[in-house]
């Protein structure tokens, strides 16, 4: 276990927790010294709740972890598939009260507690956790850094049923919002944090051949309408399928 010396600016929110692989340690230690790294595994407690013990301690912006999910990681030629972070293994927010948030956390959606603050948040094939720290005495500042809002992933046919279960609960979702590739609800849970419940369909390959995704500037159709607008004023972006050859 490694704690490194971190500053921050407590007014702006925390990124999370993020998987890590073995190997790239030192790198990362000298790449990134706002980040604390913690290894290994604790027969006694789990790696959750030695996540946010440390990561509270140490006051750190960004805690790597190792994890045993399967990593969502997309590759990249310019980072070692040995060096690349494998996605997010948690959130972590700011909450007065957070024992206001209690009753939707745990029976609208499901979230299991484990310990002072802190929930296991579980699907079929994924997890991680959600936690709340005590909240600076300044008010908070929107900016770079921050984190708009968090999102949570349904399947196609379960979506309906969670805005049903967020409204039995007291909230106000919004309507099921259609993004074309996916859909969406939105609402606050008590403690002021925005959710989003998305749809994991229908997915990029509804209006794009799956093989040939970035190939092409693609619009929803709603803003189609608009292509002779959006087009010319969009900075180009570097042709991946070289790099993709290379590899």
């Amino acid at each position: 276990m490694r704690e490194l010396p971190v500053e921050i600016d407590r007014r702006h929110a925390r990124p999370g927790t993020l998987q890590l692989r073995h190997g790239p340690i030192e790198a990362f230690e000298r790449q990134r010294p706002d980040m604390v790294f913690l290894l290994g595994t604790d027969a006694s407690r789990s790696m959750t709740e030695r996540a946010v013990e440390v990561s509270r301690r140490a006051g750190a912006r960004t805690l790597v972890v190792d994890a045993a999910d399967e990593p969502l990681v997309a590759e990249h030629p310019e980072i070692p598939s040995e060096h690349a972070l494998q996605g997010f293994d948690g959130v972590r927010a700011f909450s007065a009260s957070p024992a206001a948030s209690r009753a939707l956390l745990e029976d609208a959606l499901g979230f299991a507690p484990r310990g002072d603050g802190l929930w296991n948040v579980r699907g079929a094939d994924r997890g991680g956790l959600y936690a709340y720290d005590p909240p600076p005495a300044e008010r908070g500042l929107g900016g770079a850094g921050t984190v708009h809002h968090v999102a949570w992933s349904s399947t196609m046919d379960d979506h309906a049923a969670w805005r049903e279960r967020v409204a039995a609960a007291g909230l106000r979702p919004t309507p099921v919002i259609d993004r074309f590739w996916f859909r969406s609800i939105y609402f606050r849970e008590p403690s002021g944090v925005l959710f989003e419940i998305a749809t994991l369909g229908p997915g990029f390959g509804v209006d794009e051949d799956p093989e040939h995704l970035g190939e092409a500037l693609i619009l929803p159709p709603a803003f189609e309408h608009l292509r002779s607008q959006v087009e010319p004023i969009l900075t180009p972006l570097p042709d991946p399928r070289p790099w993709a050859r290379a590899g």
